[in-house]
């Protein structure tokens, strides 16, 4: 019996929890609850299927690049997020998942991904707001998962941040650029994009603490280590400044400074857009699923041939060893 299916008994349950006490590393082959790996499963898929999706809102302005720089930047960076994808979807096969059965569950409809890739990208500066804001809630919510309790995970999560880190300032470095040395016409696609990416990017952790069902048993599992709203705040607390850098305007007109919470406060988020567009109902979700489905229609001839390929490179290796055996 492997660790995969071995029986709960106290001993490992026990054990199970000590681990993860101690702030050790839960690993593939150990043994785990059936509800963790469930929960890890869910996450780390959603957070694939993220990566995948992500690619389609930018990779639409690669052929519409204003430079040959910027078109190398911006290629650069949805490559990057192709990998994150993969080294995700590996990271979920550790837990028992299938690959396929992931893909086929995302373009049916049967799992979720980040809410925010279901808004459009109006115009070119749209590619520099999703590095500043997108990449950005995206660092403050994935660098605590260096530390989360899962082994594969936790590592796939320290390059991941690493070039996320590397996006958010490329973003930023873009909108600088649009705001100190372009034209009105430009700074003002700056503000637009400000204006129309700010709320979905403070939706993208997820709805708040006491209406979300995963919160408290992804904590007690050390596999989130901050709540949603707390990674929330850390987001604002650290973009206000960046804002007033650049010369933007958020568009919350109740964003101000507590000096009693030594926090920002900030307005409601409209928590009625965010179930409609996790739920499908978004600008682009059809589009976004649409694109994927294709993507993956279109490559069954790849990975028909590499199936066949390693089949045969197989048998080849196979016949080889049996002739060095006479």
């Amino acid at each position: 019996m492997t660790a995969d299916t071995e029986a709960a008994t106290p001993e490992l349950e026990e054990h199970f929890q000590r681990t993860i006490d101690r702030d050790q590393r839960i690993e593939p082959r150990d043994w785990m609850p059936e509800g963790y790996r469930k929960t890890l499963i869910r996450q780390v898929a959603q957070h694939a299927h993220s990566e995948i999706i992500g690619m389609q809102p930018e990779g639409n302005w690669i052929t519409r690049a204003p430079s040959l720089r910027r078109k190398a930047i911006l290629l650069a960076k949805v490559q990057d997020e192709a990998g994150h994808g993969l080294y995700l979807y590996s990271a979920a096969e550790t837990l028992g998942a299938d690959r396929a059965d992931l893909t086929r569950k995302l373009i049916e409809g049967r799992q979720k991904y980040s809410s925010i890739f279901n808004y459009p990208t109006l115009s070119f500066a749209d590619v520099g707001v999703i590095g500043w804001l997108v990449d950005g809630a995206a660092i403050c919510n994935q660098v605590p998962l260096c530390r989360s309790s899962y082994g594969p995970y936790a590592r796939g999560m320290v390059r991941i941040c690493k070039e996320e880190s590397f996006h958010q300032r490329q973003g930023y470095e873009l909108l600088m650029t649009m705001m100190r040395r372009g034209t009105e016409a430009q700074r003002r696609m700056v503000q637009d994009a400000t204006d129309r990416w700010w709320w979905p990017s403070l939706m993208m952790f997820g709805p708040p603490d006491h209406d979300s069902p995963n919160t408290a048993q992804s904590m007690a599992w050390k596999v989130k280590r901050h709540t949603n709203d707390e990674l929330r705040q850390r987001f604002v607390d650290m973009t206000v400044p960046q804002a007033e850098a650049l010369g933007v305007t958020l568009p919350d007109p109740e964003l101000a400074w507590n000096p009693e919470r030594g926090h920002y406060d900030f307005g409601e988020i409209d928590w009625d857009e965010f179930k409609r567009v996790v739920s499908g109902d978004g600008p682009c979700n059809a589009q976004r699923v649409a694109q994927r489905r294709r993507a993956h229609d279109d490559g069954a001839w790849v990975r028909g041939a590499a199936t066949a390929y390693a089949a045969k490179h197989s048998d080849t290796s196979h016949d080889h060893r049996g002739s060095q055996g006479l």
